[in-house]
């Protein structure tokens, strides 16, 4: 990816817990990111949360702390990103995961390896 001033920020919005088989959903999306050639994948993990269902997530209680929010982030091109969610929603369905995803416009400065 050049640097672009209409670029396109993904964010996916998951559970710590969430799976796809056997493998967390966000390695399944981080993976299927890069076999579709999008410019990079970050998922960071939250320290507390709430989603639809309105139940708080946090590590501060050891019942539930297991189940921390995640969110993934990519930034390329709108139309890589678009198609990109469709794959993020079956994946979704799949794994019967909630969540939510969202899409911000960003604009691209820089990107190249540290090599």
């Amino acid at each position: 990816m050049e640097n672009n001033p209409d670029a396109k920020l993904l964010r996916i919005f998951i559970g710590e817990s969430d799976k796809t088989g056997h493998q967390p959903l966000y390695e399944t999306i981080v993976f299927e990111a890069k076999k579709q050639g999008l410019s990079g994948a970050t998922v960071t993990r939250g320290i507390m949360g709430f989603g639809a269902d309105s139940k708080v997530h946090t590590s501060k209680l050891f019942e539930i702390s297991t189940d921390l929010p995640l969110v993934i982030e990519i930034v390329d091109s709108e139309e890589k990103i678009r198609g990109f969610t469709k794959t993020v929603e079956d994946l979704f369905e799949k794994s019967k995961s909630g969540g939510m995803i969202t899409i911000e416009k960003a604009e691209v400065i820089r990107y190249r390896s540290g090599k």
